[in-house]
């Protein structure tokens, strides 16, 4: 499924072809991924692309939001997932902001029995994502 959104950047949703069921709050799993998409969409350039995707393996499930944005240098990739971090306004076009949602998504699929992180260059965009154990 592919939709166009304000300011000209597309959203593909790719979900998992067999369906993929993990354990958790299912409210808190909304907030994690409308957290996620909605820094993708914040981060990313116009005529940009924002992708979700799920996949499965044998104990977990694994979601992934992709962006073209201006991407995370190593050295941060720790620190955007603690309380109040907020990435160098003068980079981005983004305003505004607390730096908690990356650092609640954390604490919400910790608590749920999973991880999230990220994977992330300069230049080249990032691709975050969580993974939760599988049903």
């Amino acid at each position: 499924m592919r939709e166009h959104l304000p300011g000209s950047i597309s959203l593909e949703v790719r979900p998992e072809a067999n369906g993929a069921t993990a354990i958790g709050d299912r409210n808190r799993i909304e907030q994690v991924l409308v957290n996620l998409i909605d820094n993708a969409i914040k981060y990313s350039p116009r005529g940009g692309e924002v992708r979700v995707s799920t996949e499965q393996s044998a104990g977990a499930v694994r979601v992934e939001v992709r962006d073209q944005g201006l991407g995370i240098p190593l050295a941060e990739h720790d620190a955007i997932f603690e309380k109040f971090y907020r990435h160098d306004a003068h980079q981005t076009h983004v305003t505004g902001g607390t730096g908690l949602g990356l650092y609640i998504c954390r604490e919400l699929v910790r608590r749920m029995g999973g991880r999230i992180g990220v994977h992330s260059q300069p230049g080249v965009g990032s691709t975050f994502y969580f993974e939760l154990p599988r049903a």
